[in-house]
């Protein structure tokens, strides 16, 4: 159970034998990640206690505070699992978060309650063309490309290796959320790579928490077909695969550094038959 931030460290400080159980910085890389919860956590609300002296793993009730002013309790893990499927600032904060919503219609007085909905059914999108499993191909249920950078990395990688252009989805053998096909940020064909530009997003939002499971997903499926994944990883996310890189930025370095895992994964006369 979660204890109190003063007692738990009370309880550390007994265990280790030491006055300060954590020095300053001996988490900074595992909160690194999120910037918005290192600007809402403030020691002068938990008894001078610096964030990166606390495991994200740790049991503890931790005083928060949003950009609105909200002052709220809650662990470590479930400020970082708070990311989910909607993208707003409001997300980090349960006050903000309920203001978000509409508030629920009431019932009048004496009217019957209503009937509990039936759980729907996950229908999978029949637009998935009947394809073998890990056959790339252009999708029409695809996404836009969420970032101006993601183009920037598809139009370099292209003019550094030559690959299919304008496929954007791999059939695969088991459903991914409502659909038999995944969509990497960038699919090589020849190669049977997908790369993946991860950055934590406007609000600190994306690739984090809930997010990460579902990337972690989106690997297992894609490898699963057959298929290997590189993920750049920005905003100083951890790496989630073997061959994920983690980058401040995209230069010259950063798609040599590219180059050179694709062949570690494929095979350097392979991959050097490729390039332009």
């Amino acid at each position: 159970m979660p204890e109190p931030i003063d007692a738990w460290w009370a309880r550390r400080q007994f265990s280790r034998g030491r006055d300060v159980p954590y020095e300053v910085g001996a988490y900074r890389a595992a909160w690194a990640p999120f910037p918005v919860l290192i600007r809402q956590y403030h020691p002068d609300l938990n008894h001078g206690i610096a964030l990166t002296q606390i495991p994200p793993a740790a049991e503890v009730w931790l005083q928060w505070q949003c950009d609105a002013g909200h002052i709220f309790v809650a662990t470590p893990e479930e400020q970082r699992m708070r990311p989910g499927r909607e993208r707003r600032r409001s997300s980090w904060c349960p006050d903000c978060a309920a203001a978000a919503k509409p508030l629920p219609v009431r019932a009048a007085a004496g009217a019957a309650p209503p009937a509990k909905r039936p759980r729907p059914t996950v229908e999978l999108c029949g637009r998935t063309p009947d394809l073998p499993v890990g056959e790339p191909f252009r999708s029409e249920c695809a996404p836009k490309p969420a970032s101006s950078v993601e183009a920037e990395l598809r139009l370099e990688l292209a003019e550094r290796i030559a690959f299919t252009p304008g496929l954007n989805a791999v059939r695969v053998r088991r459903p991914f959320f409502e659909h038999l096909e995944v969509w990497p940020d960038i699919v090589i064909p020849e190669l049977r790579v997908a790369v993946e530009y991860d950055s934590t997003g406007r609000h600190g939002l994306e690739h984090v928490g809930k997010r990460e499971a579902a990337d972690r997903r989106k690997d297992r499926t894609l490898r699963a077909a057959g298929w290997e994944v590189v993920r750049i990883r920005t905003g100083r996310l951890e790496k989630l695969g073997p061959h994920d890189l983690q980058l401040a930025g995209l230069n010259r370095r950063a798609y040599e550094r590219i180059l050179e895992e694709l062949r570690d994964i494929r095979g350097a006369l392979f991959v050097d038959a490729y390039l332009r």
